[in-house]
């Protein structure tokens, strides 16, 4: 049975593993420096569909495909599928979900979502609710932009703290066993410093960041220098620069095993992108295209990954209100 440690981590005493992973991205995803580790990239970011939303839906299907072919398991074993988006009412995941027929919840932790989705499938697996739960997300930059932002064809200037939201998915099986396992989980709380500017969300990520990291590692007594990496998802180069100066205020150093999927989905300087990468899809498709794959092959046996969500609304920030902002966490062990 899962058990409480200390006041915000779960530990989960019986076996929750991620047996299979697959992401898709599409061609700016493609031409970045983990290209060649996507299961499946695509030129046209419309995926053949219509509309940016049905496009969004269509590589949350793909990943789900992939992810369930590699991991040997039919849609009908599946027990529950754990998915989301940044659109409203999750409709990209919803309609992914449709098509398979599976028992559904739906998310929202905006780019906080994989690591929400991976803790719930964990704990329903742990508990035996499930024996295999389907962990899904995605996003859209084009899907996003319309939703959030403007139109691209109003051709707004983006700022230098904006992020560019990965037009990505990535699906994970949890089952019983597999080779990697979800040891702990940390379910953030919601912080909010007051930041309001819709294009600066790593600055309104990276307090609940280093909230959640605080507290996991007083609830579990270690440091930094206990993994062999500590991975987040999405606070690109300012909330990336903002967590690591937080937690030197602390006397706690995260530079020597610190790394941020928002810093590594896209080449900075070749690839116009701003400040990094964001967006539900893009920790997504990095954990899975990249860094479990690599646990799976050995190369790294202990690792932390913590999502961020900026749980913001157009209409909320029409109205003058801040960016809340929440990290949910996973530590994730190798077997063997």
């Amino acid at each position: 049975m899962a058990k409480r440690v200390g006041a915000g981590t779960i530990r989960l005493e019986k076996a929750a593993a991620i047996a299979a992973v697959a992401a898709v991205g599409s061609r700016l995803e493609q031409e970045g420096p983990l290209g060649a580790e996507f299961d499946r990239t695509v030129e046209d970011s419309s995926f053949g569909e219509k509309s940016w939303e049905k496009a969004e839906t269509k590589m949350q299907q793909l990943a789900m495909e992939l992810a369930l072919q590699k991991g040997q398991t039919a849609p009908e074993q599946v027990d529950v599928v754990l998915g989301g988006d940044l659109l409203n009412q999750c409709i990209a995941s919803a309609y992914a979900v449709r098509e398979l027929g599976r028992p559904f919840l739906g998310l929202y932790g905006a780019c906080s979502t994989m690591a929400e989705s991976l803790t719930l499938a964990a704990l329903l697996v742990e508990g035996g609710a499930a024996e295999k739960a389907l962990a899904v997300t995605s996003s859209h930059f084009c899907s996003s932009e319309r939703q959030f932002r403007f139109p691209l064809n109003y051709g707004g200037v983006r700022t230098p703290t904006a992020q560019h939201t990965a037009t990505a998915s990535g699906a994970a099986l949890v089952a019983k066993s597999g080779a990697i396992r979800i040891w702990e989980v940390c379910i953030g709380r919601v912080v909010d410093l007051g930041v309001t500017d819709l294009n600066n969300m790593g600055a309104a990520m990276a307090p609940a960041a280093w909230d959640t990291l605080r507290q996991y590692f007083a609830d579990t007594g270690t440091g930094p220098a206990d993994y062999d990496k500590i991975i987040t998802g999405d606070l690109a180069q300012v909330g990336s620069d903002l967590l690591v100066r937080l937690a030197a205020e602390e006397g706690c150093d995260l530079r020597p095993r610190y790394t941020d999927c928002g810093l590594m989905l896209y080449d900075r300087e070749g690839q116009k992108v701003d400040a990094g990468a964001s967006g539900c899809g893009c920790s997504a498709a990095v954990m899975c295209a990249h860094f479990l794959p690599a646990m799976q092959r050995g190369e790294y046996k202990n690792i932390l990954f913590m999502a961020t969500g900026a749980l913001m609304s157009p209409t909320a920030c029409q109205q003058g209100e801040s960016i809340p902002g929440v990290a949910h966490l996973l530590h994730l062990t190798a077997e063997g």
